[in-house]
Parts: structure tokens; sequence; C-alpha cells
């Protein structure tokens, strides 16, 4: 299993001898392998990742602040279109991944990062310098389509270069580039807005995505296997003239057919695919719940604490807090879970579950205690401590949930996680724009109670798949051409 894991096919598992022409790997221990790159080499390409996917998603919180300020500046009264104008970049997220993740299964990782990195930095400038809001609205939408990139093919990258036994507590960390990354943002954008303006918050972004760029440049490695091996054929090719060399992972599918078949994957494995559908769906869930309360965060704790800008953005740190409590548990138990299983030979994709059966009711119960707390106007510090317990139940399963879809579908990472972006990124596009009414109408307390009931319903899902999830990935019913 490791070797195939590796991308090496055991001679025993093959039914008729190897065609002298194909291409593979040197045996499970050859350097070329991403699996084998010396540890140096794959911590820069991992680091280079998460920052990466740091970035982009600080862009997408980092303006909520200045918001108000945009408004006055554009003339425009409505509050729907002031939720809209943060939340339009996380639409982008929709689209995005739906072109990045096929490309980036014909073409390699390292393209699409590099391409994506570049239309983000062109349009996150035309976004500091936007003259009316609807030209912040597209550049915004652009962006979050161009910035999606790392978050859609992060987790294919982690699993191109590292083993099952230590993947979910590098998923983990990569992981916290989308969920802090909108915890700092607010932070520092808030402090940023009220002294230097809102155009500089996205001239900040746009000079770190430079700087960031440079690195990337230098230091990306292609590590996705079928590309690897790709290249090594073509300098085989060249070094020995033999022309009839391809790689074992090639296809016999004209590319127009490829390109196709690879562009309809994440909507296959989406609507054809409970364990697809239900995870992402769950992960939407929580996503839409982290934007809602980004969204309303600030206007909560300037109206009924009388926080100023600046300091309305601290209110954020104590989600940031729960954030990195949940990273560091979840990762290091579902490290020793899987090290454990395999030890047994009883691991299977369903054991990423365990640290998700716990951690989801952290959701619910931090959902009650900031509502009520934030309604009864209580001391600050209470619901500032309930986004954290909150945020700690959400990284449970926002990793749990990533690692779990990407194990299942190994091969097929890019496209999966895909799938989950687009989906959970619709929802964390449009259910902010209902949290006004939403509290206008129920009140803080009764508000997130309705949402804490919902993400009650969803603590199921796990415990359903950890029961059933092996017969439903091993049904022919479930089978889908990819």
């Amino acid at each position: 299993m490791a070797d195939i894991e590796k991308g090496v096919i055991p001679k025993d598992a093959q039914e008729a001898p190897k065609d002298p022409n194909l291409v593979d790997f040197d045996g499970p221990d050859d350097p070329e392998n991403p699996f084998n790159w010396p540890k140096w080499k794959m911590g820069r390409q991992l680091i280079l990742m998460a920052f990466n996917t740091f970035i982009t998603p600080l862009a997408s919180s980092m303006f909520a602040p200045g918001v108000s300020e945009v408004m006055k500046e554009f003339n425009v009264t409505s509050s729907m279109i002031g939720s809209f104008v943060v939340s339009v970049y996380i639409l982008g997220y929709c689209f995005g991944p739906f072109l990045i993740a096929p490309l980036s299964e014909i073409y390699g990782r390292v393209p699409l990062y590099h391409a994506c990195n570049l239309l983000f930095l062109i349009f996150t400038i035309a976004c500091a310098v936007a003259q009316t809001m609807p030209q912040l609205i597209v550049f915004r939408l652009l962006a979050g389509m161009a910035g999606v990139c790392p978050l859609t093919i992060g987790s294919g990258t982690v699993a191109d270069m590292v083993p099952k036994e230590k993947r979910a507590g590098i998923m983990a960390i990569w992981a916290m580039g989308p969920i802090l990354g909108p915890v700092v943002g607010p932070v520092a954008g808030g402090f940023l807005a009220e002294a230097e303006g809102w155009r500089w918050v996205f001239w900040v972004i746009a000079i770190a995505t430079g700087v960031m760029m440079i690195f990337t440049i230098i230091w990306y490695c292609e590590s996705y296997a079928p590309i690897v091996l790709q290249r090594k054929a073509a300098r085989l090719r060249k070094e020995t003239g033999n022309p009839d060399l391809r790689s074992i992972r090639d296809t016999s599918k004209p590319s127009p057919r490829l390109f196709l078949s690879a562009l309809a994957r994440p909507l296959k494995l989406l609507f054809t695919s409970p364990i697809v559908f239900m995870m992402a769906l769950y992960a939407a869930v929580t996503y839409g719940y982290m934007y809602l309360m980004f969204t309303t965060i600030t206007s909560i704790f300037e109206n009924n604490y009388g926080f100023g800008p600046g300091i309305a953005g601290l209110a954020y740190l104590g989600f940031g807090v729960g954030c990195m409590i949940g990273l560091t548990i979840t990762g290091r138990v579902a490290n020793r879970i899987a090290k454990s299983h395999i030890k047994k030979g009883c691991f299977a994709p369903e054991s990423r579950l365990l640290p998700m059966m716990v951690g989801c009711w952290f959701m619910p119960v931090g959902l009650f205690w900031y509502g009520w707390s934030a309604q009864e106007h209580t001391h600050w510090i209470v619901p500032i401590i309930g986004t954290g317990v909150f945020a700690a139940g959400l990284m449970s399963v926002f990793s749990s949930a990533s690692t779990y879809l990407v194990d299942s579908y190994l091969r097929y990472a890019a496209s999966v996680t895909a799938a989950n972006t687009a989906l959970r990124s619709l929802v964390g596009a449009l259910l902010p724009l209902a949290g006004p009414s939403m509290y206008a109408a129920l009140g803080l307390g009764w508000g997130n109670s309705l949402l804490a009931f919902i993400a009650l319903a969803m603590c199921a899902v796990p415990f359903v798949f950890w029961k059933f999830g092996k017969r439903i990935r091993t049904s022919p019913r479930y089978q889908v051409n990819l």
C-alpha cells in the first residue's frame, strides 16, 4: 500500500510484464519521487504553500473594518451592499476551483500557483485604485477567483509529498491559512483602515503578494507525480533517442476529451458521491457561520460595547486563539490515530473522522455561548471566549473533513478539494447577506441559537460515515468514471 501511495506500482500487482517503454519511478526510493524529497526541500515547499494559503484568505476579511469608509466615499447607504462587497470575494472562490483543479491535474500544480498569484496581484492593485463601488465589487470577485488557487490545490500538494501517517498534521497546518487569514485580517485591517484609509489595505496585501511571488517563483517545485513522470519521460526520450518512451501515468485520451473529463470531475464527485456532498455541505455550513461572524462582529462590538473600529478588530483574537487550539489538538491527535491504525493494519480514511466526532460538538456550544452573552451585554470577554469555543470546533471539522476527502480520493485530491471549496465558498458568500436581517428579526440570542441547532444536527455526519463510509466508498452504486 505504501508503494501504491508513492506512485510506484508493485511488480506483483501487474497482470502483464511491464512495457519497457513505460517510464515509472525507479523503485520506492527514487529521489525524483516527491515522497522521497529531502526534508529541507519538502519543508520549504510546505512553508511557502502555507504562506501562499494565508495571504489570499487574509484579503477576504482584512477589508471588512474599512467598509463603512468605502460606503461614505462612494455614497452607498445599503447595508446589504456593504456586506456584499466583503463577501463577493468569497463568491469568487465558488467559480475558480472548477477551472483551477482540472488544470492542475493536467499541467501540474506549479504553473497554476504562478499564474493565479500573478492574477491575484493584478486584481488586488485594481481594488486599491477602484473609483466606484461596482468597480470594487468586480475586482474583488476576480481577485477571489484567482486567490482561491492555493485553497483548491494546496491539499493536493500535501498529498503529493506527505505519507498518510503524517498527513493530518500537515493538513492542519495548511488549513490554518484559510481560517487564520480571515481572523488576522480584521485585526490588522481595522487599525490600518483607521490610520491610512481603506485603499492601503489592498496596497499592503499587494506588497505581501509580490514578496511571496519572488520566493515561490524561485523555490516552488512540481510535486504532482503524473507531471513529474511526464517530464522524466521527456528527458529520457531526449537522452536515449527513443521516441516511444512515455510515462506510466500517461493517458491515451485526446487532449480535448482529457480536459473536458477533468473539468467535469469536481462536479461528478460533488453530486454523485454522498461522502463528498455531505462532507462538503458540513464544511460549507461551518464556513458560512465563520463569515457570518466576520461580517457582524465589528458592528456588534461597536454597538453593544462601544468599541472603536481598531479595537473592534481585536475582538477577532478570541476566534484566532480558538483556531490555534483546535488546530494543534486535531493535528496531533489525528497523526497519533493514523500511526496507531497503520501499525495495527486497520487504517482507513474513516480513521480521520475520530477527532471530528469529538470536536464537532464545540461548534453549537460556542454559538449558544456567543449569541446569548452578546444579547445580554455581559462583559465583552464572555462572547469573545464563545467565539473561541466555536473556532476550536470549526477547526476540528474543517481539518478532519479535508483530510478525510483527500484520503478517500487520493489521486483526485485537487478535484475533491475543488468540490469542497466551491460549495463552502458559496455558502460563505451568501449566508452573511442574511445575517443583518436574521439578527434584526430574532436578536443575537435566538439568531445564533438557530445556527447552533443546525450545527447540532450536522454533528451526526461524522458518526454516519464512521459506520457506513467504507460501504459507500466501495459500493459500485457510487463508483463514477472520473
